[in-house]
C-alpha cells in the first residue's frame, strides 16, 4: 500500500469518528488500532500498541509537565495571582487603555508561572472583564487583549506544551524551554503597543476612570518600592529558580521543575496562603490537567508508529526531496497547513499529527528543530483563537455569555495578525529563538 494511501485512510476514519461525536482521544485510540491491525495483524498490533503507549507514558520527558501544572495551580489556588493583578493594576493606573495592558502585563507574568493557556484566559477574564465592562471598555479592546494574554502560557516557560513537544519530537526539552522566552516578551511587547496607540488614538475605546480609592491612596514611591519587593520580586524568584538553573546547566528541566513547585510553595507559605483547602485544590486541577494530557499522548503514539510500520515517513522524505524545495518554502508550507488545521483541531491533537509528519523531514534536511519547534508553537497557538473551535474563544464567551461570537471573533484579529507577524520575524531572524539557549550552551 502507498505512503499516502495509508494516511489518507487513517485521517478519514479519525475525522469520520470526530464528526460523529466520539472524543478525540478515543478517536485516535480506535483509529491507530483498526489502521496498525489492517498493517500488522490483531496480536501482534495491540501488542506494539501497549509497549508504544507505556514507553510514551514513562519518557522522562513528560515528567516536568504535572510539576509544572502543580506549580501554577498552588499560585492560583492561594489567591496570589490575583492580589498581584491588583498590585500591577495600581501601579498601571495612568497608562491609556490601563486594563487591556494590565491583562498583557498580568498574562505575561502569570505565563511564567503556570504554563496554560486556557487557565490563563479564564482567570484574566474572570477578573478584569466584568471591570473593563463596568468602566466601559469596547469589546475590540478588552476581549482581544485577555485571549492574546492567555495564548502567552504555550510559548513562555514552563509550559507544559513545549516540555510535551519536546517529548514527542525528541528535542531537548531544556533549550526549547529558553527558546520561547524571548519570542513571548517580544509578543507581550507588540500587543502592548499596540494597545496604547489604538487607545491613544481613540481614547472612547477604553474610558479612563479614576476611583474613590485612588484618590484616597494615591500612588507613590513607597508604595512602588514596597510591593515591589514584597510580592513582585518573590515571584520573579519563583520564574528564574525555573530557567536560571536550566539557562546556567545546573539542572535538568524536571529537577527545575521541583524546585519551581518548592519555591512556590515558600512563597505561598511565607505570605499565610497555605492550607489544606489550598492543596486539595491544586493536586485536584493538577491530576484533572495531567491525566487529561497524558490520555490524549497515549492514544495517540500509535500514530508515530503506524507511519514507521508502513514506511510513510521513508516515503515522504524521499518524496520532499525530490520537489527540491528550499527549506524556508518547506517550512512555510509546514506553518501553513498547522494554522489551517488549527480551526478545526485543538493543540494538544494537532501536535500529536503534525510532529509525527514533520519533524522527521526537517530532521533529514538539518533543519534547527529549536527553531521550528517554537514556531510551531505560535502557529499552534493561533489555532486557540481561530473559529470554530478555537479554546479561548469559548473560554471568553463564558465569561462574557452576553457578547455574540462575531464580536470575540473580531475583537481577536489585530493579535492574531501580530502572532502572525511573529512568526515571520523568528523566519527572517532565527536568533531571536536560538540566542538563549546558545547563551546557555
Amino acid at each position: 500500500m502507498e505512503w499516502y494511501v495509508t494516511l489518507i485512510i487513517f485521517f478519514a476514519i479519525f475525522l469520520l469518528l470526530v464528526v460523529v461525536g466520539v472524543p478525540v482521544a478515543f478517536s485516535f485510540l480506535i483509529t491507530n488500532f483498526i489502521v496498525i491491525t489492517y498493517l500488522i495483524g490483531f496480536e501482534v498490533g495491540l501488542e506494539q500498541l501497549i509497549q508504544r503507549t507505556s514507553g510514551a507514558l514513562t519518557d522522562f520527558s513528560l515528567t516536568p509537565i504535572p510539576l509544572f501544572i502543580l506549580m501554577g495551580e498552588l499560585l492560583f489556588q492561594s489567591g496570589i495571582v490575583f492580589a498581584t493583578l491588583e498590585i500591577l493594576n495600581k501601579w498601571l493606573k495612568k497608562l491609556p487603555g490601563r486594563l487591556s495592558v494590565l491583562s498583557i502585563v498580568g498574562g505575561t507574568m502569570f505565563a511564567s508561572l503556570s504554563g496554560s493557556s486556557i487557565a490563563n484566559t479564564s482567570m484574566l477574564g474572570s477578573v478584569l472583564a466584568p471591570e473593563m465592562k463596568k468602566m466601559g471598555y469596547q469589546t475590540s479592546i478588552s476581549l482581544g487583549p485577555i485571549m492574546a494574554a492567555g495564548t502567552l502560557a504555550m510559548i513562555i516557560p514552563p509550559s507544559a506544551m513545549v516540555v510535551l513537544l519536546g517529548g514527542i519530537a525528541s528535542i531537548a526539552v531544556g533549550p526549547l524551554l529558553l527558546g520561547g522566552v524571548v519570542p513571548g516578551l517580544l509578543l507581550a511587547a507588540l500587543f502592548i503597543v499596540y494597545i496604547i496607540i489604538r487607545c491613544l488614538i481613540n481614547p472612547s475605546l477604553a474610558p479612563t476612570h479614576t476611583s474613590k480609592e485612588d484618590i484616597k491612596e494615591p500612588f507613590s514611591l513607597k508604595y512602588f518600592f514596597l510591593t515591589l519587593f514584597r510580592d513582585i520580586l518573590p515571584l520573579f524568584v519563583i520564574t528564574f529558580s525555573v530557567l536560571g538553573i536550566i539557562l546556567f546547566g545546573i539542572a535538568t528541566p524536571t529537577e527545575a521543575a521541583a524546585v519551581g513547585v518548592i519555591a512556590s510553595i515558600v512563597v505561598i507559605v511565607l505570605k499565610s496562603r497555605l492550607n489544606k483547602d489550598v492543596l486539595k485544590k491544586s493536586f485536584n486541577g493538577t491530576l484533572r490537567i495531567s491525566g487529561m494530557i497524558m490520555f490524549i499522548v497515549a492514544a495517540s503514539v500509535g500514530f508515530g508508529q503506524l507511519l514507521s510500520f508502513s514506511g510513510a515517513t521513508r516515503e515522504m522524505v524521499a518524496f520532499i526531496e525530490s520537489l527540491n524545495m528550499s527549506v524556508i518554502q518547506l517550512v512555510i508550507i509546514f506553518l501553513i497547513i498547522t494554522i489551517i488545521l488549527g480551526m478545526v483541531i485543538e493543540p494538544i491533537s494537532l501536535m500529536m499529527i503534525t510532529v509525527p509528519l514533520f519533524m522527521p523531514i526537517l530532521a533529514a534536511l538539518d533543519v534547527n528543530l529549536i527553531w521550528f519547534g517554537i514556531m510551531l508553537l505560535i502557529s499552534y497557538d493561533l489555532g486557540n483563537l481561530t473559529p470554530p473551535v478555537g479554546m479561548l474563544l469559548f473560554v471568553m464567551k463564558g465569561v462574557r455569555p452576553e457578547v455574540p461570537m462575531p464580536h470575540i471573533y473580531k475583537s481577536i484579529i489585530p493579535f492574531f495578525l501580530i502572532e502572525l507577524t511573529m512568526i515571520v520575524l523568528i523566519l527572517i531572524f532565527p536568533q531571536i529563538v536560538l540566542w538563549l539557549p546558545n547563551l546557555g550552551g
